[in-house]
């Protein structure tokens, strides 16, 4: 009885050890996956705790911002207040301290109530053009279409004081454009699209991003825009326009090689990211600028600069599109069809006629002549 008793007992340590090796099991899953979950929960924690510090270091920039403007206003407001005092105290000087009270209490209401409210970064405007830089360039490449790119002047439509219409046209040729009589025929023409589907003339017509920063440009202007004549003038103005009023980038130095059709200005600390990408606001605006300013199509060409600069955008003309656009205007002018055929032959009749009785007459009057000398 003993012996089956020492049996039955036997295989107690086996089930013990086969339950402490599940339960072993079991505690490491539960604890792997409790790892799991605090990894994922930690995270999270992390990233509410990013997201909530990032808006408050807006708020606090925006705060920041705001207090600066303030302190400003309470600047001119003592200065104004002190001014007026000085003013009521010192009879002698009353009345130049009163204009400076003026002076002081004026700006400072200005000041106050003309705080800007909100600040958008440079990064945030650069990620928009990003997005739609990449979008614009996928399509001319899915198309097929050459790295060119021309802007084409709007002669339809003047840059007026409200702004309104594109004053310009970017256009993506399928093939280089190697002659300027084309175009000028496309910048006349260039009032479709955005695909042109001409087996002569395929491409891509797009309104530039540079076009509503150019029209707020020449709206700013206190002078006008400097002629087709002076392409260093324009280029002047348009540097100048990209830098102090758009604060588009740090610096901008033009160079213009009239003679050749070339403009070429050097960038330095763009606020907008690389200006090689496709219709840059930088680039699209100088484009626009000189394809206005001079009246003609625009090929734009940008690469990176040296030690120098940190990007050259050049812009290149060709003076026979200014011939070409002064004939397609005298044409417009001039009698339609079968009238200008019918007036420019009668003239070259007339004239053949005049030649050919002139040419007669004198013969005629210098036989005489000869005849005589022969017989004397």
């Amino acid at each position: 009885m003993s012996s089956n008793t020492v049996d039955r007992d036997e295989p107690a340590p086996d089930r013990d050890a086969a339950a402490q090796r599940t339960a072993r099991a079991v505690d490491g899953t539960d604890t792997t996956e409790t790892d799991e979950t605090t990894d994922r929960l930690e995270l999270a924690a992390q990233v509410e705790l990013l997201e909530e510090e990032n808006r408050r270091l807006r708020d606090e920039y925006a705060r920041a911002q705001r207090s600066q403007y303030r302190r400003t206003a309470t600047g001119l407001a003592l200065v104004g207040a002190v001014a007026a005092l000085g003013g009521a105290v010192f009879p002698t000087g009353r009345e130049v301290l009163f204009v400076l009270a003026a002076i002081g209490l004026f700006g400072a209401v200005l000041t106050y109530y003309l705080t800007p409210g909100a600040f958008v970064a440079a990064s945030v405007g650069e990620r928009i053009y990003a997005a739609l830089a990449r979008n614009e360039a996928a399509i001319a490449d899915e198309l097929g279409l050459c790295d060119e790119r021309h802007y084409l002047p709007d002669r339809e439509s003047d840059v007026g004081p409200d702004g309104a219409g594109s004053t310009a046209t970017l256009y993506v040729p399928q093939d280089p454009l190697a002659d300027a009589a084309e175009r000028s025929v496309l910048a006349a023409r260039a009032t479709s699209g955005p695909f042109l589907t001409d087996p002569d003339r395929r491409g891509l017509l797009l309104e530039p991003t540079g076009a509503s920063l150019f029209d707020e440009f020449a709206r700013a202007l206190t002078a006008d825009l400097a002629p087709a004549a002076a392409p260093g003038a324009l280029a002047t103005q348009l540097a100048d326009g990209l830098v102090e009023q758009l604060e588009l980038a740090r610096s901008a130095t033009p160079d213009v090689d009239a003679d050749a059709g070339r403009a070429t200005i050097a960038i330095d600390d763009s606020a907008v990211g690389d200006v090689d990408r496709f219709d840059h606001p930088i680039a699209s605006f100088l484009a626009v600028g000189f394809a206005n300013g001079l009246e003609r199509p625009v090929r734009l060409e940008v690469a990176r600069g040296d030690e120098r600069a940190d990007w050259l955008v050049t812009c290149r003309w060709d003076e026979a599109d200014a011939a070409s656009s002064e004939t397609d205007a005298d044409r417009s002018d001039a009698p339609d069809g079968a009238d200008a055929s019918a007036a420019i032959g009668a003239g070259e009749s007339d004239d053949g006629g005049d030649g050919e009785r002139k040419g007669s007459n004198d013969v005629d009057g210098d036989e005489p002549s000869n005849t005589d000398d022969g017989s004397s």
